[in-house]
């Protein structure tokens, strides 16, 4: 518009934090937020990927000079007994004494090397883990203890943590982008790890139920009051006990969905909303949409599928799992892919599609840049803690006092 003054550029970002100066011989102490970007929470997520990064590659080099030092003993070797006269007398033990030592000092060097990238990599989490803001956070971080509804959505959200076996106790937070483009698939299977297979198989079923509890609660606790609801399908009421805390709180869009009839409802209701606003932004017409219609993100929880999905219902969850996540419904999904053996590859293209998390530790993860097996562990709330009951109460008081 010829009259409409030019809005002013964005703020350039606040600096991020400098260390201090290093002693003579010493690593620069570490600092939270000390990456690039716009606010503290970008910066804080790029510092935590620049760390995954820095894991993987640091483990990356001490294997390949393992692997090097193997291999290079075992051709010293192949040379030194070629020699038939080698293997006679003394001289082909000291030829294997000696290619023991040099891939000893090898192997040595690289795991020195190690240590010292461990070591600063585990001092920089020990100071970023406590200013981690909640979406980031472990649910035994005390920032959960002040946590209140924000009014804007923060740029990622935690889903666990991730570890190699070179350091187990190195944790790396498992971060995703919000709005989520995937739905995720928690997997009940005993055959999922060697953690699972020896577990009783109802305990591993209700153990994810309460992990997909807690990322829906989470969720809940990071989107602004009114702007994300849960919906749930439990078709046999299995799950009645994990979901206690979600219904007791009244955070749910509506009471569980039991039986055939419950799951046929809640999936024409999401398919409708997807469909509504898939013709609305094609049309450019988000003003045109029913005032009925909550145009904020939804997330359809579903526990033990596909038991009560018929092959309607089954074909409305792939095309949720499908259509859904670009205007704002998702998928959380809770179930053995043995028991859905039945559709045979039918449903492969839906299993691919979302995010597979377990709830129990297992090392199925890959990274983008080497490709280690990542040790994946879930979200455990602390023994005894009140911190889901409170978070999800802080929800709850967010809506009223918004009017939501």
């Amino acid at each position: 518009h010829p009259r409409r003054r030019p809005s002013a550029p964005p703020a350039p970002p606040a600096p991020p934090p400098t260390p201090a100066p290093a002693q003579p011989g010493q690593a620069p102490q570490p600092v939270a937020g000390d990456a690039t970007g716009w606010s503290m929470d970008e910066r804080l997520y790029n510092q935590i990927w620049g760390m995954f990064e820095d894991l993987a590659r640091a483990v990356a080099a001490y294997r390949s000079a393992v692997d090097f030092a193997e291999s290079r003993m075992g051709q010293e070797l192949d040379r030194a007994l070629s020699d038939p006269r080698n293997r006679i007398g003394g001289a082909g033990d000291r030829a294997r004494e000696e290619a023991r030592v040099k891939r000893d000092e090898l192997t040595a060097r690289a795991r020195e090397a190690l240590d010292r990238d461990l070591g600063q990599l585990a001092a920089e989490a020990a100071v970023v883990e406590p200013a981690l803001p909640a979406a980031y956070a472990g649910w035994d971080n005390p920032v959960w203890h002040a946590h209140r509804i924000p009014m804007e959505l923060p740029m990622a959200l935690r889903l666990g943590d991730l570890h190699l076996p070179e350091r187990a106790d190195l944790r790396i937070p498992l971060l995703v982008r919000l709005p989520l483009e995937r739905g995720m698939w928690v997997d009940s299977g005993r055959t999922a790890s060697e953690a699972a297979a020896l577990m009783d198989g109802d305990r591993l079923r209700r153990l994810a139920m309460e992990t997909a509890v807690l990322h829906a609660a989470r969720l809940l606790s990071v989107y602004p009051p009114g702007e994300f609801s849960v919906h749930v399908i439990d078709p046999a009421g299995s799950a009645a006990g994990p979901l206690a805390p979600l219904v007791d709180a009244g955070v749910l869009a509506g009471p569980p969905a039991a039986g055939a009839q419950g799951v046929a409802s809640v999936l024409a209701h999401l398919t409708r909303r997807v469909d509504l606003v898939q013709m609305a932004v094609r049309a450019g017409a988000a003003d045109s949409l029913p005032p009925d219609l909550d145009t904020g993100e939804q997330l359809l929880v579903v526990n033990d599928f596909p038991h009560g999905f018929d092959d309607r219902a089954v074909t409305q969850l792939r095309y949720l799992a499908d259509e859904g996540p670009a205007v704002g419904v998702h998928l959380l999904m809770v179930a053995d892919r043995e028991d859905a053996s039945a559709y045979g590859p039918v449903l492969d293209p839906l299993w691919r599609s979302l995010l597979r998390i377990t709830p129990v530790a297992d090392n199925h993860l890959a990274d983008p840049w080497v490709g280690h097996a990542w040790t994946y562990e879930p979200p455990v709330v602390p023994p005894g803690s009140r911190v889901l009951e409170q978070v999800l109460a802080a929800v709850t008081t967010a809506r009223r006092a918004a009017g939501r």
